[in-house]
């Protein structure tokens, strides 16, 4: 139960990072994503081609990188239970049915999940590459959505999940933008703690979440190889 929760809420996260940016803004003003920015994006860096999903796929982590006791994790098959946010607005506004698609619709990407010494902590990474514009946008929306929203439930499939968020300080590994919230699910009285960041280099954005010692331990080296120049 434990496994599915934290499976089910990661779904809801990354799928309605999809959401096109222009989507719910109606007046004119362009979207500040709460995050820590190091500087705007440079005109080269807007103009860098997109890395293909098979180089995302050689920039994740591998078993050899995270150490021994990772085990890589059986991708689950899609599911397509109507998805409902109570007490959130503005992920409602976003898109509950986007919920179930389990990763961003970004055209480039690639993801790794692993689980550490046999019990229930998972670490999952996923990389995603498109315009510096597109990129910020739509991680800004979901991490501003989320921390806006200390409180909320998710009806999956008929099974309530409570959540909680909280915005946690930006790491300060690198990158142009940076964001960072520790969530917590609970389902059948049971409660999992999942911390997700994300950070964007350029035209490059890396998602890690998962159990948050495990996040804090390969944060690094995770954006260290995904922003390799060789």
């Amino acid at each position: 139960m434990r496994v599915r929760v934290a499976t089910t809420a990661f779904g809801i996260t990354t799928a309605l990072l999809a959401v096109p940016a222009c989507s719910t803004d109606t007046t004119g003003s362009k979207h500040q994503p709460s995050s820590s920015r190091t500087g705007m994006p440079t005109e080269a860096a807007q103009e860098s081609a997109a890395f293909s999903s098979a180089a995302l796929e050689s920039r994740l982590l591998d078993p050899r990188d995270l150490g021994s006791g990772y085990l890589p994790k059986p991708e689950r098959p899609a599911q397509h239970d109507d998805v409902t946010v109570i007490g959130c607005p503005a992920l409602s506004e976003l898109g509950g049915d986007a919920a179930t698609g389990g990763t961003l619709t970004f055209p480039h990407k690639a993801k790794a999940d692993f689980t550490y010494g046999g019990s229930s902590s998972e670490i999952s990474e996923e990389l995603y590459s498109d315009s510096v514009n597109k990129l910020s946008d739509g991680i800004g929306r979901i991490f501003d959505a989320m921390a806006g929203c200390p409180a909320y439930q998710v009806v999956s499939g008929g099974t309530p999940v409570d959540v909680t968020s909280q915005k946690l300080p930006a790491p300060t590994v690198g990158g142009d933008e940076r964001w960072s919230l520790l969530l917590t699910f609970i389902a059948g009285g049971r409660s999992t703690v999942v911390k997700q960041t994300a950070i964007r280099d350029g035209n490059l954005l890396l998602v890690v979440s998962g159990s948050p010692a495990l996040v804090d331990r390969h944060l690094d080296k995770a954006l260290a190889k995904a922003t390799a120049t060789s």
